[in-house]
């Protein structure tokens, strides 16, 4: 059904992806099926939706260049055949014999490309426990922003630990994304601690809804993530919300709800530029050789 009132529905596809592409997959094309029949007009995929590997060895053995890749074609052929505009919340995907990617991609109902975005902050951190990850080791940053018009809004595409860095998000809503879009595979420990309040947070600072799908679960390379696909309207209220458990989150977006918000919130027109006056440090003491002192 064709929706006349310019509200659409979302079908957030949360994942448990594993170390074989295929399996993974398959799994999501299974369950965007699944949001398809309960009325999705547009579906997002976690990151990392074609592989879930620690191992750099075997990362590189598994993963194609772009226009290599399967996983890639066959989210293409299934946009077209369902008739639905399928972000692939990222995909790793090889750009150099050393490098990686960790890219999303939008695809159009028509199976073409309408916009890329490669993740610009890398997840270089030491947790609790020994939880460690370098992923600046493996995949190259991103160096641009990216924005794209679908049929009912301005979406502004990012990717799990670009959360962390609200000034992105900032620049996306000032250049006119009303929707900001968040695919993840946050890991439990951080998720636990910070998931919500910072999802919550990109939205009410910029009146934007946030649609993030996420992996949740403990997966095969023995990482666990926090799973908890989120919806989150401009006020920042949560209108949909997965679990831990691989399946499809939905709900109904009225883009007017943007235009309400910021009407009664206008942040976004109240930036100002500003300047930084910081201490100045007093000069080290020299002490000089045979000064008396």
């Amino acid at each position: 059904m064709i929706r006349t009132d310019g509200k659409f529905r979302v079908g957030l596809i949360q994942m448990r992806s594993g170390r074989t592409p295929q399996a993974n997959l398959d799994e999501a094309v299974k369950l965007i099926g699944e949001a398809k029949a309960g009325g999705a007009q547009y579906v997002q995929t976690p990151e990392m939706t074609n592989i879930m590997e620690l191992s750099r060895d075997a990362l590189f053995a598994t993963i194609m260049e772009e226009d290599k890749d399967p996983c890639l074609a066959a989210f293409r052929e299934l946009a077209r055949k369902l008739q639905l505009h399928v972000h692939v919340g990222s995909l790793a995907i090889k750009v150099s014999p050393e490098r990686a990617a960790n890219r999303s991609f939008m695809i159009d109902p028509h199976g073409e490309i309408v916009a890329r975005y490669d993740k610009i902050h890398m997840f270089d951190v030491d947790l609790a426990g020994g939880e460690s990850y370098r992923e600046s080791r493996s995949y190259q940053p991103g160096e641009s922003a990216v924005l794209v018009d679908l049929p009912w809004a301005r979406f502004g595409l990012t990717i799990c630990y670009d959360l962390r860095f609200p000034a992105l998000y900032r620049a996306l809503a000032e250049a006119g994304a009303t929707v900001l879009t968040i695919p993840a595979a946050f890991t439990r420990q951080t998720g636990e601690a910070h998931w919500t309040t910072l999802i919550r947070a990109r939205a009410i600072e910029n009146g934007s809804f946030v649609l993030a799908a996420a992996q949740g679960g403990k997966h095969e390379n023995g990482r666990e993530t926090f799973g908890h696909s989120l919806i989150v309207d401009p006020w920042g209220r949560v209108l949909a919300e997965g679990g831990t458990e691989p399946g499809v989150v939905m709900a109904d977006i009225d883009p007017a709800e943007v235009t309400a918000a910021r009407g009664k919130v206008p942040s976004l027109q109240h930036g100002r530029r500003f300047d930084i006056i910081a201490p100045i440090a007093e000069p080290a003491h020299l002490h000089v050789v045979g000064d008396p002192s």
